[in-house]
C-alpha cells in the first residue's frame, strides 16, 4: 500500500494510488508493500499468476476486473501502462532500452507479482484476439522472494538489513511500480486496486508493508516543510527504524519541530502520503533524491497491526464484493 507523487497529482512505489477514502488522484513512489508458501520464481524465470497460484485474489466492477497478471502479455501492457505515466506524463527519463521498447521494465519484473486492473469494455490493441486493456497497475515482491533472488527494490534507496533481522518473525510484503491510466483515475478502479491488495494480504498473512513514497522535484529545501513534518511527526517508532543508505542520505529536519505550520505542511503532502499516514504508516530517517524520475523519494512502513479496524472493514467488504 505505499508509491511516488508528482506534479500532475501523484505519490508509495513509482506512482501509487491512495486508498480509497483518501481521493481518487495516484501518488508517485516505489512503496514500494510476503507469503512463505506457494510457488517460488527465480531470477531467470517471467513472473506469473495464474488463478490456481492464487485462490481469491480477483474482483469485479462492471466492466473493470482485478486479479494477478496471469502471462508474459499481461505483464508486457502493465509495462507500457507504466512507461506511459512514468515517461511520457511525468518527468522520468527512460534508458534506451525501454525507450526503443516503449516499456519500463527492470530485473524485478521477473520475480514480482503483478496486480492489473482490466476494462473488459477495451481491448489492448487492434490485433486479432486481443485481450481487455490493462488500466491499472502495482507491483508486489513478496520477502521469501527477495531474499532468494536478489533482495528488495527499496535497498536500493534504504537499509533496511536492520529492521529484516529485528523481526524475522514477520512477513513483510513490498509495493511500487503502481500506476492508472489517465481516462480511468476514479473510485472504481481504486477501489478494485485496493480490493486486490487486500486480498493479496490476507492470502499471504503479511504483517508488515513497506517501499519508498515521492515527493516531486530534486531540490530538498525546496521540500523543507513536508519533510520535517515527517521526520518529526511520523518517524518509525523504536526498533523499527530504517535509515537512508548512507551515500544517498539527505537530511529531513532541515526545519526545527516548532517552526512547522502543521496545516501548511500537511497540504503540501502528496495525496498517497496523506492517506498512509491516515491508515497509520511511518517514514524513516533520511531521504534519497532520485534524479531519473525526478523525485525526493522516503522510506514508508505500515505494519498491519497498526492500521484501523475501520479501513480494514473496509477493504475486507470490498474484497467480498461489495462496491463502495
Amino acid at each position: 500500500m505505499i508509491g511516488r507523487t508528482s506534479a500532475p497529482a501523484w505519490g508509495f512505489g513509482r506512482p501509487a494510488l491512495a486508498p480509497p477514502g483518501f481521493g481518487t488522484t495516484a501518488g508517485i513512489g516505489r512503496l514500494a508493500f510476503l507469503p512463505r508458501t506457494g510457488p517460488q520464481r527465480g531470477p531467470g524465470r517471467l513472473a506469473e499468476a495464474r488463478p490456481s497460484d492464487e485462490p481469491g485474489i480477483s474482483g469485479q466492477l462492471g466492466s473493470l476486473e482485478v486479479r494477478l497478471a496471469r502471462d508474459a502479455r499481461e505483464l508486457r501492457e502493465a509495462q507500457r501502462l507504466r512507461f506511459r505515466v512514468f515517461y511520457e506524463e511525468m518527468s522520468a527519463v527512460p534508458n534506451p532500452v525501454s525507450a526503443l521498447l516503449r516499456r519500463d521494465s527492470d530485473r524485478f519484473d521477473r520475480i514480482c507479482d503483478h496486480l492489473v486492473v482490466l476494462d473488459h469494455d477495451h481491448r489492448a490493441s487492434l490485433a486479432i484476439g486481443a485481450g481487455p486493456k490493462v488500466v491499472g497497475t502495482y507491483r508486489m515482491l513478496r520477502q521469501e522472494v527477495a531474499d532468494e533472488c536478489f533482495g528488495f527494490y527499496t535497498m536500493n534507496e534504504f537499509d533496511i538489513s536492520p529492521l529484516l533481522a529485528c523481526h524475522r518473525e514477520m512477513r513483510f510484503l513490498e509495493l511500487g511500480r503502481s500506476c492508472v491510466l489517465a481516462s480511468h483515475r476514479d473510485k472504481r478502479t481504486l477501489e478494485l486496486l485496493w480490493r486486490g491488495i487486500h486480498a493479496y494480504v490476507r492470502r499471504h498473512r503479511i504483517d508488515v508493508m513497506i517501499g519508498c513514497a515521492s515527493l516531486e522535484g530534486t531540490r530538498p529545501a525546496a521540500l523543507a516543510e513536508p519533510l520535517s513534518f515527517l521526520h518529526h511527526y511520523a518517524s518509525c517508532p523504536a526498533g523499527w527504524e530504517v535509515r537512508a543508505q548512507a551515500e544517498r542520505y539527505v537530511p529531513m529536519n532541515i526545519l526545527p519541530k516548532s517552526k512547522i505550520d502543521v496545516k501548511s505542511a500537511l497540504r503540501s503532502l502528496p495525496p498517497l502520503i496523506k492517506g498512509y499516514l491516515r491508515l497509520g504508516a511511518r517514514f524513516g530517517d533520511g531521504a534519497v533524491i532520485d534524479r531519473q524520475f525526478g523525485t525526493t523519494d522516503v522510506f514508508v512502513l505500515l505494519r498491519m497491526s497498526d492500521i484501523a479496524e475501520r479501513y480494514v472493514e473496509r477493504f475486507a467488504s470490498s474484497a467480498t464484493g461489495e462496491a463502495a
